[in-house]
């Protein structure tokens, strides 16, 4: 995963909307309707929230009718877990300019 998509996930998990959405998505497919009906924002909103999620390759949509699903995509997400797990801290590991 590049730096750059790294950081598009970053920024848009730093808005609390859009961790909650992710956070509800996390259990399988919702529906916009379904999605909305958690917040006390409007549909434009929510629209604007889950293109920021869409853009950076964390949710996935399909339309049905009318109807938009989202759902997590597994692909991006993996990748974005696995940076993650490979980050660490250490203490006393020294630098060389000392």
């Amino acid at each position: 995963m590049k730096e750059m998509d790294i950081a598009l996930i970053c920024k848009a998990l730093g808005d609390s909307n859009r961790l909650k959405i992710v956070e509800m998505l996390s259990d399988g497919e919702k529906c916009g309707c379904k999605l909305l009906e958690a917040f006390e924002i409007t549909q434009p909103t929510l629209s604007h929230h889950m293109k920021i999620l869409c853009d950076c390759g964390l949710v996935s949509a399909r339309k049905e009718g009318k109807w938009t699903h989202y759902s997590i995509s597994e692909e991006t997400l993996t990748s974005f877990q696995t940076f993650i797990a490979q980050l660490n801290c250490q203490k006393g590991g020294g630098c060389a300019c000392q």
